[in-house]
């Protein structure tokens, strides 16, 4: 009987265990930073690989979990990740969890080229990230600059300080890929004389991909992607947030100012900004006032975002409006003072009036300007399926660009297209199967561009229609992570017969169709298809928690742009006649990274070395006669012929950045980046030795050097307040493409920077603003920097002075205010 009793006890004890550990559970909590809570914070259950984010009360929600132990892992952008155990035993438990800001920047989530968010830890590929603290303590005239300030091995082609297009390692142009909230950016991006049409003041976040990434990006990220992520407060529901931004700089006059606004309320998000910028012409101590520099820029952005169990769908748009002058370098032979072209024809020189030197600080824009318009409409959504997710980008944008060229009909635009791009990004992220994150998708555009009432046209009307899809995957084993995948991609570009004619009333070209008396055809139709497969395969070696070796191969793919393979024309603001190839193969490249970082007590160690191979490779070179003089076909103006061979570029970059753990005020930041740039054409290189030999625009060697102290606490009113010096050295570049005079040697350089700055408290603690006060070359050195286009936009074979174009910018003081709106 007692043996029976204890049978029937083990079976009733039994059953009950089975059904405890059969209930599901419920776990919740709450996460925050100090005593704030923090939103859009990764919560995962390892085990069960789900995935929450914290809503913008810094709470999270799992229901229906087996009774078990539990990895939890919480992760967010700038925050150190937080991991703990847990066993779910009751129905209903709580985790309540406190992170803390990163000391590294190893666990740092990014999203650009990486399809899933994932630690820079676990990411092969070589990633950079800059935050809008950082581009806030910088001079910057423009975005593309204080990325430059910020990243290591990223450079830019300038034509003063209001244009600059980024280079990754020496490749730019359409090599180099950038994104606006992870839409791709498209506006005639083969042009020299305009920027990136994104507000500097409304960006939070920077992400640099440094090498390939076309696999998840297709063609035109041969060199890299520059993610551009709007800024955004952290939400309270109900509360009103945002800024007010004030910056004065001292050497243009520029005056910006910046309002952004926030609101949430339930599942809703809302934000608004509108920045306004004006500068007159800058400065040098060799050029004095710079004539036809002066821009004034307005910008507009609006968005609305709603965050549910099921996923989240944000809508928002932008408005880009500039206004900025066209330099043209035309002197006084004997003053060097820049002279106004007053007729069309524009190699009469000698008869152009000398600008007056109290016009040079206007901010009056001339009459010979461009004016650059980007429209932005875009949806970006994820809708949540249990383990996976299905990610959804689509969005429209126009740019038109006019340039203003003529001087007697000066309402009449040189230059008049507008280009309309439908993008489209459809991702899936699989359910894990055996610890493998894989993700599949499909993206491209739809493009047209369309020349208008204008005189002047270097490239035709084009149709484009492009598609790609792939196919990505990783792994962690262990202290391993290896990532990689596969793509293929279909580019058709074509267009049909574009006719030009003399307008006998004007005296200007003007098109027209095949039967107007004096038709000629200035751009035969054309209809090509270019492929592309391309790929990459890397891996993380976690040596240590604080040590990680890093290898990656990838295989880019690029097809060629308009211009290279339609240009047959002047355009006028960048003062050169283009003329392309439209026998051009696309180009495909190999690149190789090693890289090796360490986090130690003290300092930060990083060394990367990579080498890139390409084949195909397209470039701009002056046009020659036989007797090797440049070819003139407008008067006035620059003849380039684009070029098509092997290359390869192979570099390093260094940085050394130190925090004694005893002396947390004190850091002292390096980097040290150098890229070579070699033209592999045999034929070439044979026939012109030296000149051939390397590529145009590749940077030189620089390095970069900051001490900066920051005091750890609140000084009475003043919020850690910091002061810092900075400089840059720039070596001498005498490994240019020097063929056809197409570039030249370039001095080397050292240039002297520092800045302070402070949050401002009231008694009560609240933060009233926050102030920075920057110089930049402080010394007012005279310097041209070898991807600065002014360098070479010059009249005369010598002048007085000894000097040959124009330099850059001289000492610029910036003063910038932000006040929080609360």
């Amino acid at each position: 009987m007692i043996r029976f009793n204890s049978l029937v006890l083990l079976i009733l004890f039994s059953t009950v265990f089975n059904v405890v550990m059969a209930q599901k559970m419920t776990l919740t909590g709450k996460v925050t930073v100090g005593a704030l809570p923090k939103e859009n914070v990764n919560v995962k259950l390892s085990g069960l690989n789900r995935l929450v984010k914290t809503n913008s009360n810094g709470e999270y929600f799992f229901n229906q979990i087996p009774a078990g132990h539990y990895d939890i892992v919480f992760s967010a952008i700038g925050y150190s990740t937080k991991k703990q155990k847990i066993a779910l035993k009751d129905s209903l438990q709580t985790l309540h969890v406190e992170m803390e800001q990163l000391a590294s920047s190893l666990n740092d989530v990014v999203v650009t080229g990486v399809n899933r968010a994932t630690t820079l830890r676990k990411s092969p590929v070589p990633i950079a990230v800059l935050s809008k603290k950082t581009m806030d303590q910088n001079v910057n005239t423009n975005l593309i600059e204080a990325i430059v300030k910020g990243v290591p091995g990223v450079s830019a082609v300038t034509t003063g300080p209001n244009v600059s297009k980024p280079f990754i390692r020496g490749l730019g142009y359409n090599r180099v890929l950038t994104l606006y909230d992870g839409l791709r950016q498209e506006g005639q991006q083969w042009g020299d004389e305009h920027g990136i049409e994104v507000d500097e003041y409304g960006i939070g976040r920077v992400e640099v991909v440094k090498g390939p990434a076309s696999l998840t990006y297709g063609s035109d990220a041969l060199a890299g992607v520059i993610n551009m992520i709007p800024y955004q407060p952290n939400f309270e529901d109900g509360i009103l947030k945002g800024d007010l931004t004030s910056n004065y700089q001292s050497n243009n006059g520029m005056v910006g100012s910046s309002l952004g606004l926030a609101y949430i309320k339930n599942d809703w998000k809302y934000t608004l900004r509108a920045t306004g910028k004006a500068a007159h012409n800058y400065h040098n101590p060799v050029d004095g006032y710079v004539f036809g520099t002066a821009f004034r820029e307005y910008n507009l952005s609006a968005s609305a975002r709603i965050d549910k169990k099921w996923g989240y769908s944000k809508t928002a748009v932008t408005y880009y409006d500039n206004l900025m002058e066209i330099p043209d370098g035309s002197r006084d032979s004997v003053s060097r003072r820049f002279t106004r072209q007053v007729f069309d024809v524009t190699d009469d020189i000698k008869n152009r009036p000398v600008v007056p030197e109290g016009e040079l600080r206007r901010y009056t824009i001339n009459p010979l300007h461009q004016h650059i318009q980007h429209y932005r409409f875009y949806n970006t959504s994820q809708f949540k399926f249990g383990k996976s997710d299905l990610n959804f980008l689509i969005g429209a944008q126009q740019s038109v660009r006019r340039e203003f060229n003529h001087p007697t009909r000066s309402s009449q635009a040189g230059l008049y297209v507008v280009l309309n791009t439908l993008n489209y990004d459809v991702k899936y992220n699989l359910p894990d199967v055996a610890g493998i994150e894989s993700t599949l998708g499909i993206n491209g555009m739809i493009q047209g561009n369309r020349s208008k009432d204008a005189t002047d046209f270097p490239i035709p009307d084009y149709n484009l229609f492009d598609v790609g899809a792939f196919y990505f995957a990783k792994k962690s084993f262990g202290k391993l992570d290896v990532s990689g995948g596969i793509r293929i991609d279909r580019r058709n570009l074509e267009w049909a017969d574009f006719y030009v004619a003399n307008n006998a009333e004007t005296g200007f070209g003007r098109r027209v169709n095949l039967n107007f008396p004096g038709a000629e055809l200035q751009f035969p139709s054309f209809d090509r298809n270019y492929y592309g497969l391309s790929g990459s395969l890397g891996l993380t070696y976690n040596l240590s928690e604080k040590l990680l070796l890093k290898a990656n191969i990838a295989r880019g793919y690029r097809a060629p742009n308009i211009t290279e393979v339609g240009s047959n024309g002047l355009d006028p603001g960048a003062h050169i006649v283009y003329l392309g190839n439209r026998s051009f193969k696309p180009e495909f490249n190999l690149q190789q990274d090693i890289g090796l970082i360490a986090y130690l007590e003290n300092a930060d160690v990083s060394l990367e070395v990579f080498n890139n191979t390409i084949q195909n490779y397209i470039y701009q070179s002056r046009l020659t006669d036989a007797a090797g003089n440049p070819v003139v076909i407008v008067p006035g103006n620059l003849t380039y012929q684009y070029q098509q061979s092997k290359a390869r570029l192979y570099g390093v970059e260094f940085g050394l950045n130190v925090h004694p753990s005893q002396l947390k005020w004190l850091s002292f930041n390096n980097s040290l980046a150098y890229v070579v740039g070699l033209n592999k054409n045999e034929t070439l290189v044979a026939k012109h030795g030296r000149d051939a030999k390397y590529l145009p625009f590749i940077p030189p060697l620089q390095i970069r050097s900051e001490i900066k102290l920051t005091a750890q606490n609140t000084q009475g009113l003043f919020d850690k307040p910091y002061f810092k010096v900075d400089a840059l050295f720039a070596a001498d570049q005498n490994r240019f493409y020097a063929l056809d005079n197409t570039e030249s040697f370039t001095n080397g350089y050292a240039l002297f920077n520092a800045g302070l700055g402070t949050g401002v408290k009231s008694r009560s603690g609240k933060t009233m603003f926050d102030v920075f006060i920057q110089c930049d070359n402080i010394f007012d050195k005279a310097y041209q920097s070898n991807l600065n286009r002014l360098k070479y936009f010059e009249y005369y074979a010598s002048s007085p002075n000894g000097r040959s174009g124009i330099y850059n910018m001289g000492r610029n003081f910036s003063f910038k205010v932000i006040v929080p709106i609360n």
